[in-house]
């Protein structure tokens, strides 16, 4: 009697060589791509662009009015094609809402290896984008396709904000204290779930945390009391850290206890199962890190997939701040995750 082969579901992770945003390339050797690659022409409009290693380029068009164009892309970071898309939909849109600004258009951008996985999976991909720019209310009104070797996913977004509510990722100030709207963990719990480690439970978790709008940011966008206000995503909190406090010409001290990890984290990091890409992180910004000890630093460096916004608030605006994050839904302690100083001979310590 011949045996009907019952086909075997398709896990996505195991097309690509990378995961989410920790396929992003390095800190240091994307300041050596971009090094001396500026335009000699001057732009008076452009607010917002390489210089500043900001999560998006910024426009100034009539009356107060800004453009926020931004796009981000990935390979798979989770085996479901339709949390695939909802994932990477939710961590492009994030770099608008990063910017204090409201998305209103994006466009896809998907690379497919047509003979290696079946088309209805992008189908499915394309679904689950689309479900997360409802959720924003933003149109997916179309983008571009290619046969790739990996899948690859993500969107061009558009948004708009008004020049006075702009944010940026290099205006931090002195006193200034920091705090995380998401729990770190992404990275290292995307990885137990790539090498099949992970429970159910904690799969679910943390697609809802990759999954969950920064939506707070519009509404961030119109605080003047905060300074300075990023996304952490592949570069990890102390990556994105750096590029504040550096861009500020400052400084920054992280209090480890008091950052936010997602629950269930220590025992993946007691099995080692770590990114890759987090230990790249660490090598490209250690010099500038002081005060780390033990495995601290894994967290701090672990690469966040729509990871939360890092906001630099001034003492006086704090509880304006929160009350703004929590009336989105977020749910955020009333403690800092550090502060902003004067600057020192390090760019951050870290109390542990």
């Amino acid at each position: 009697m011949n045996m009907i082969e019952t086909p075997q579901p398709v896990r996505l992770t195991q097309f690509s060589h990378g995961a989410g945003c920790g396929c992003k390339i390095a800190p240091s050797v994307l300041e050596e791509i971009l090094k001396g690659s500026g335009s000699k022409l001057n732009f008076p409009g452009l607010l917002v662009g390489n210089e500043s290693k900001d999560d998006a380029a910024v426009l100034e068009l009539a009356d107060g009015n800004c453009l926020i164009s931004t796009t981000d892309f990935f390979m798979p970071i989770v085996d479901d094609a339709f949390d695939f898309g909802r994932i990477a939909a939710a961590n492009s849109i994030s770099d608008v809402f990063a910017m204090g600004g409201k998305p209103i258009l994006a466009i896809a951008i998907l690379g497919w290896p047509v003979n290696k996985i079946p088309a209805e999976l992008a189908r499915e991909v394309i679904a689950g984008a689309r479900s997360i720019c409802d959720e924003a209310n933003i149109p997916l009104a179309g983008g571009h396709s290619i046969d790739s070797p990996e899948p690859i996913f993500g969107l061009a977004v558009s948004g708009m904000v008004k020049k006075d509510h702009l944010k940026k990722n290099n205006t931090a100030k002195p006193g200034d204290l920091l705090f995380l709207t998401k729990p770190l963990g992404t990275g290292i719990l995307s990885t137990a779930s790539k090498r099949g480690k992970i429970s159910e439970e904690d799969l679910k978790t943390v697609i809802g945390v990759m999954t969950t709008l920064n939506k707070a940011g519009e509404k961030i966008g119109g605080l003047k009391g905060v300074h300075a206000l990023t996304d952490v995503t592949g570069f990890g909190l102390l990556g994105h850290l750096v590029e504040m406090a550096e861009g500020s010409g400052l400084s920054a001290v992280v209090n480890y206890k008091d950052v936010p990890l997602i629950n269930g984290l220590e025992r993946y990091i007691q099995q080692m199962i770590i990114p890759d890409s987090l230990y790249r992180n660490w090598n490209s910004y250690q010099h500038k890190i002081t005060g780390v000890k033990g495995p601290s630093f894994i967290p701090l460096c672990d690469p966040q997939t729509s990871g939360g916004l890092l906001a630099s608030v001034d003492p006086s605006s704090v509880n304006e701040f929160l009350d703004a994050v929590r009336s989105c839904g977020v749910t955020i302690s009333d403690v800092p995750v550090g502060r902003i100083t004067e600057k020192k001979d390090f760019v951050v310590e870290v109390v542990e």
